[in-house]
């Protein structure tokens, strides 16, 4: 069975005013597999204390500390990480790419933990090498 790397919009896509149906009722059925970066982590914790106290600020705080926090494993930008990082980053330069540090940085966790990146923005991984990534809209 897969497990899979939740990317940040995938995590947010509940606190939308109209979330998709088809990725809420997958957080559902896959929630045992679910797993994310800290580098997602930190884009969810930046957006949400960037905001002005408000009700909804306080909303995100919460959904993120009692649900997120809770049940979906934060895995860390270790060393091997780094290491995928370093020579996919000077691979694609030398190609002439330069996708963006933490979406290499997301790849990275991903690919040394073996799960599947989940997004809703598969192009923003694309040039990476043996990484597997779904978009769950459809």
């Amino acid at each position: 069975m897969s497990r899979y790397l939740l990317d940040t919009n995938i995590i947010s896509e509940p606190l939308r005013p109209a979330p998709n149906p088809k990725i809420l009722e997958r957080l559902r059925n896959h929630q045992a597999q679910l797993a994310t970066a800290s580098v997602v982590w930190h884009e969810l914790l930046f957006g949400c204390y960037r905001l002005p106290d408000s009700e909804r600020r306080a909303a995100i705080e919460e959904y993120l500390q009692r649900v997120v926090a809770t049940s979906i494993e934060i895995l860390p930008y270790d060393g091997h990480a780094a290491r995928w990082h370093a020579s996919e980053r000077a691979r694609l330069a030398l190609a002439g790419r330069t996708p963006p540090f933490a979406d290499g940085q997301i790849a990275a966790v991903a690919r040394t933990n073996d799960l599947v990146l989940v997004t809703i923005n598969p192009t923003d991984y694309d040039g990476f090498r043996d990484l597997r990534v779904e978009e769950w809209r459809e």
